[in-house]
């Protein structure tokens, strides 16, 4: 466990993915926690003993019926499950059947996307039961409070981290301050364990449901499914470090919509770098400064009014709705509205014929629109967002001390400062 455990805070750590809190379900506040919560809910009267017998997948950690395996194995390990019988305490779950579908219909965002709320909504009218969370049989995980020959499910326990992660039990008034969250993103595999079970023990426990619940989608490898037997096991690990964590983080957000299924494709992937990170925005961002280093002493000029106004509305509802595909997609229509505007613009022909004014409004729109490119990458390309601010002369922690809706108005970049525009952001590969 110490060793997986590293092994994640290491793979965390080289893929640029920061938080708050780390938690493993070992430590001692987890485990205060979660014995509060099962008192919480066996007081309420929703926890039970009874005789449980059913095929279990070590893999999953989960149980399936005969109906959900596929000739006679677990469909994602395709091993066959282990058969169980013991006494275990058991979740009335059915109890909290007509209130979860209230809750879904009267707050369909708790669900995500719509695909998969249809699912849990299926799952939770016709096949939901009741739920084994103990277990005889194993001899490690957290003893169930008052009776040391039972220890929790992981499931029923693991899912409590995600409030003894900001204090349950351990610390009231940071609980207040973090839960409920806004968002909750799992594997659409564990759907119904996030949908049903942990909805269900929150309203157990007299405790408020996160907001929303989003569940993503798997991705296939050129057209395959992932599998070592076939060798086509991507590492994304090794692929950041051939590329860059910015650029497989931009390939998979623009290449495969949230929540749904997608393929990967070092093909596409070297695509989507050429035409559109090289030739579009990295072009963008080379020109611009070498035109502003040539025409304007590689100052910034006089303010100027540009276009930008439409894309912060789109911009910001697609990150809201976690239609991050659609974020994106708006970035790039301001970057090819700038290169269209250099085109238009022609500044080469406004030097020849000395249009001094116009030239220098030609040159703070693109610099200001550059501004606005790296805020709108920041949240999805962070080191590219950053090397773009440098590159406009802007001190990185300054940029951040403001608002968003101060960052997003036209004209913060201040006229006088010096640009560095150095190397490429996105140099062409061979």
């Amino acid at each position: 466990l110490d060793e997986m455990a590293a092994l994640w805070q290491r793979t965390f750590d080289s893929m640029g993915i920061s938080h708050d809190r780390f938690i493993r379900t070992t430590e001692a506040d987890h485990k205060m926690a979660v014995e509060k919560f099962w008192r919480a809910v066996e007081a309420k009267g929703d926890i039970y003993k009874g005789e449980y017998e059913g095929l279990y997948c070590k893999g999953c950690e989960a149980f399936y019926t005969e109906t959900d395996l596929v000739d006679g194995k677990c469909p994602l390990h395709l091993t066959p499950p282990s058969v169980i019988k013991e006494q275990n305490y058991f979740f009335r779950l059915t109890k909290y059947r007509d209130a979860l579908l209230e809750h879904i219909g009267l707050h369909p965002e708790f669900v995500a996307p719509a695909s998969r709320r249809n699912e849990i909504v299926s799952y939770i009218k016709n096949f939901m039961t009741d739920v084994s969370i103990s277990r005889q049989s194993m001899k490690w995980g957290i003893p169930v409070p008052g009776d040391e020959s039972h220890r929790i499910y992981v499931w029923f326990d693991a899912l409590i981290n995600y409030i003894s992660g900001v204090g349950y039990g351990t610390d009231n008034k940071q609980f207040e301050a973090w839960w409920p969250s806004d968002v909750q993103l799992v594997g659409k595999d564990i759907l119904k364990f996030h949908c049903a079970l942990w909805p269900a023990m929150l309203m157990s426990a007299g405790l408020p449901l996160p907001k929303t619940v989003f569940a993503h989608g798997f991705f296939t490898v050129d057209g395959q499914k992932m599998s070592k037997s076939l060798g086509n096991v991507v590492d994304p690990v090794d692929l950041a470090g051939q590329y860059s964590n910015d650029i497989l983080r931009y390939f998979l957000l623009r290449e495969i919509r949230m929540g749904e299924d997608g393929d990967f494709s070092f093909e596409r992937l070297r695509g989507r770098y050429d035409s559109e990170l090289a030739s579009q925005l990295g072009n963008l961002v080379h020109r611009v400064l070498t035109m502003v280093e040539k025409y304007c002493d590689g100052k910034i000029p006089e303010r100027a009014d540009g276009f930008i106004a439409g894309a912060w509305p789109a911009y910001q509802s697609a990150m809201e709705e976690l239609r991050v595909h659609d974020a994106l997609e708006t970035t790039w229509k301001v970057i090819q509205q700038a290169n269209q505007y250099i085109d238009q613009q022609a500044p080469w022909q406004l030097a020849k014929l000395k249009e001094e004014k116009m030239l220098a409004d030609t040159m703070y729109v693109l610099l200001e629109t550059l501004r606005h490119i790296a805020w709108m990458l920041y949240p999805l390309m962070p080191d590219t967002a950053e090397k773009l601010f440098a590159k406009l002369g802007l001190n990185v922690p300054k940029e951040f001390t403001q608002s968003a809706e101060v960052a997003w108005r036209w004209g913060e970049l201040e006229p006088g400062g010096k640009i560095e525009k150095g190397e490429p952001l996105f140099p062409r590969k061979e």
